[in-house]
């Protein structure tokens, strides 16, 4: 009885902070403990969530005495989005993941389309619409083998909008108007407004602006009633972006300050962010002032409900007023605040990404000697085999010998095997770790650098400002270097991931060449892209820009002072592959080094300012091509420069034609 007496205590301290501002949640007597718990995490998940994760804790500490599965799948579903409204996406992902296992094992297929749709949220959320698209198609066809009409509509939309996301507007319409057909048989529900929401964004995206009122008005016109009064802000910034669009900024402005009244009334947090950052966008050319006072409202909101993401961004924007306004000591303290957040709460992350590709990698050495000390003892007992049938008849023992001899090459041919896969395991794993502590230490060595010039006062702010513009692309650089290498140690123990499509290869060139310009200008290198305007390439984008990156750098490399680099493309019509070269009249390469330069075997040179590297570009550039279908080739000779080409599916296409829009893997 006092222990029973202490947890209420507990309960309504807990409750006391909110119960002033919160409407009372009325609960059927007959509802289960888990469904309760279910109404009061959502009635609180976006104004309140730690008052939201106390519940959904107490709904799992529930389910689990009760060993209730699906209602332990329940509070993993409402915790997930208490996760990925904050930015957690990893944290969320993990928690819909769970949930989908609970839920196949209670068979429940209505659960299962719902994490389907959560899953597929959070991958559009990091922008993988092939991963989200995937997600959602399975949650239509598990809604469709049950019959559930809303069920059926929330996969067709969320399809749309994974679509829309796309750029794929054709496709997204189809599935949003099967969605609006289905729409006139229920009745009206939050899937009504979000199918509503979605046809104004899509209409908007492709410059239908009546059209994109029409369906934005009348969401706000069916959902301004108490319950979805979330959506309803959401809609009126949303009808606010499509005036912006026209030109009408003042009113623009007029329904953000109505939508954010909405949402301070009911406090919601999300629509509040939501619409404080969109205020900011739209004083961004009128008061930068005003826009850097909506912000820092913002960056407060989301400190205040551990929105580490959304700070991120908001700090991300301050910069850029701050810097806008000539203020370039704030932009800095704003940018060091935002890597200090960035670094505490989300490259911890990477690190662990590098953790575990050791972990990965200890594993498979383990399974590796496990599997060397059965094939040792599967010997051992077939020589102890042969022993005992000696004493029992010399026909047997040739017999048995003949066969164990047999027996003893295969399994040595075996163990041969078995070293050779563990001698390249730990050839993979040194190159890795060794590529970590060499590739990520140019790029933070420019970063010291630029800090130590930046402290003194003397520089003028025109050159302050472009050390500001390097030091970001030299931080970047950085960061897409360990990316690139906890790519390639995932492709080689997970294997590679490709997501092809068609788009324009000279923009990429254009973007590598500014990336590396900075380098290049230090050796007074000229890099020409002559790369034809129309041509476009099929393969994974991020793959070739990769390619792209590391031959550029190469070439500058080994080019000496004043030298000169191109790019160039050929397309053969008669075959639809295209050519693209990377030129250089560097100090060339010798001919008995080609048959290895594409392999780990490899062994890099200093450039020609005693620049270091690795031989692991190179590796990754013809896994990449060769995953894309395509074949990579170097021509050159001692003295006479490089030509690094590969070769790729591609056709040829206007420059005004509209190109399709570019997808990245997260």
């Amino acid at each position: 009885m006092p222990e029973l007496k202490l947890r209420l205590l507990i309960f309504i301290s807990l409750l006391t902070p909110f119960l002033s501002k919160a409407q009372p949640v009325t609960l059927p007597e007959k509802t289960s403990q888990i469904e309760k718990y279910n109404k009061l995490i959502s009635r609180y998940r976006y104004d309140n969530p730690d008052s939201a994760l106390f519940f959904v804790n107490k709904g799992l500490e529930e389910a689990r005495k009760n060993n209730d599965k699906a209602g332990r799948a329940l509070m993993l579903n409402q915790l997930g989005m208490i996760n990925d409204n904050r930015g957690q996406f990893v944290d969320s992902r993990a928690n819909y993941l769970e949930a989908l296992g609970l839920y196949k094992v209670v068979k429940d297929k209505k659960g299962m389309a719902t994490e389907n749709i959560r899953l597929g949220v959070v991958e559009m959320r990091k922008g993988g619409y092939d991963k989200a698209t995937s997600y959602f198609l399975e949650a239509l066809k598990l809604s469709e083998s049950i019959k559930d009409p809303k069920g059926i509509m929330e996969a067709n939309i969320t399809l749309g909008e994974a679509y829309t996301g796309q750029r794929s507007y054709e496709t997204a319409l189809n599935y949003l108007n099967i969605s609006e057909k289905i729409n006139d048989t229920i009745p009206l529900s939050n899937l009504t407004l979000n199918l509503y929401n979605d046809f104004g964004i899509l209409y908007r995206e492709t410059g239908k602006l009546e059209e994109a009122k029409y369906y934005f008005q009348k969401g706000i016109d069916r959902s301004n009633i108490p319950q979805y009064q979330g959506l309803n802000i959401t809609l009126i910034n949303n009808l606010a972006s499509v005036y912006a669009k026209e030109g009408n900024t003042a009113y623009s402005i007029k329904l953000q300050k109505t939508a954010l009244a909405k949402a301070e009334k009911i406090h919601n947090y999300i629509r509040q962010l939501q619409t404080l950052t969109g205020l900011a966008k739209s004083y961004e050319n009128i008061s930068v002032d005003s826009s850097l006072n909506y912000l820092y409202r913002a960056k407060e909101l989301a400190e205040g409900r551990k929105a580490y993401k959304q700070v991120i961004d908001a700090l991300q924007s301050i910069a850029q007023l701050y810097r806008k306004k000539g203020n370039f000591e704030a932009a800095l303290d704003a940018k060091e605040e935002e890597y200090d957040l960035a670094d505490k709460f989300f490259y911890k992350e990477m690190s662990q990404q590098v953790s575990n590709l050791q972990a990965q990698y200890e594993l498979t050495k383990t399974q590796a000697k496990i599997q060397q000390l059965n094939l040792i003892n599967s010997k051992q007992s077939a020589e102890h085999n042969v022993i005992l049938a000696v004493a029992i008849c010399s026909i047997i023992v040739l017999l048995i010998i003949a066969y164990a001899n047999y027996r003893t090459g295969a399994l040595n041919k075996q163990l041969l095997k078995a070293n050779k896969q563990l001698d390249e395991s730990n050839h993979v794993k040194d190159k890795l770790f060794s590529i970590l502590g060499h590739d990520l230490r140019s790029p933070f060595i420019s970063v010291i650098n630029l800090l130590d010039l930046l402290d003194d006062d003397d520089i003028p702010e025109d050159s302050r400002k472009e050390m500001l513009q390097e030091l970001g692309l030299t931080s970047k650089a950085g960061l897409e270097t360990l990316t690139g290498l906890l790519k390639w140690g995932e492709t080689q123990i997970k294997g590679l991931r490709i997501n092809q499509q068609e788009f324009a290869v000279r923009p990429l060139a254009d973007r590598v060449t500014q990336l590396l310009s900075t380098n290049a200008s230090h050796k007074s290198i000229t890099i020409k892209n002559s790369i034809q305007p129309e041509l476009n390439l099929i393969a994974d984008s991020d793959h070739v820009e990769f390619v792209l990156r590391n031959l550029l750098s190469n070439a500058i490399k080994f080019t000496r002072a004043g030298g000169k680099i191109s790019f160039r493309s050929q397309f053969d019509p008669a075959t639809n592959k295209a050519t693209i070269t990377v030129r250089d009249n560097g100090i060339g390469i010798s001919p008995d080094r080609f048959e290895a330069i594409f392999s780990l075997k490899n062994v890099s040179n200093n450039g020609t300012f005693n620049e270091k590297g690795t031989s692991l570009g190179l590796v990754m550039c013809k896994e990449f091509i060769e995953a894309n279908n395509g074949s990579i080739s170097v021509r050159s000779a001692p003295g006479s420069g490089s030509d690094f080409s590969f070769i790729l599916n591609a056709t040829m296409k206007p420059v005004n034609e509209p190109q399709p829009r570019r997808e990245k893997q997260v």
